[in-house]
């Protein structure tokens, strides 16, 4: 087994193991943030119904002008505030926060700390 494989199976065990205490409702959606090396992806999904009720990246349209400059925190930062006015504008207030198996450091806590400060409760 090589290595690339042991670590890809580490993450996946972690994702389970956070996610095994999640789950969003209609009152309280789960947040969703999937990091790539380059990017930065949030997601609000109503688990009982089985939608994703709003979506934002570094790559939208709302977030990419003012991303591509910014270093990656900063791009984390714009996400955030993003997502909590998206929600905002759909009546959401209230989430649970999914950091999907990465650690609650860096552009995890950049966007969810940005999150909070424009209004929304974890």
């Amino acid at each position: 087994m090589g290595q690339q494989k042991k670590i890809e199976e580490r993450f996946e065990r972690r994702v389970r193991r956070t996610r095994a205490g999640l789950h969003g409702t209609a009152e309280r959606p789960r947040l969703s943030v999937f990091r790539s090396s380059q990017h930065i992806y949030a997601q609000v999904i109503d688990d009982d119904a089985g939608k994703t009720l709003a979506t934002i990246s570094t790559l939208s349209k709302d977030v990419k002008g003012t991303a591509t400059e910014a270093k990656k925190t900063d791009a984390a930062k714009l996400v955030g505030k993003a997502i909590a006015k998206l929600c905002k504008d759909k009546g959401i207030s209230k989430v649970v926060f999914d950091r999907g198996g990465y650690q609650y450091h860096g552009r995890v806590s950049a966007l969810a700390d940005a999150a909070r400060e424009a209004g929304l409760e974890f």
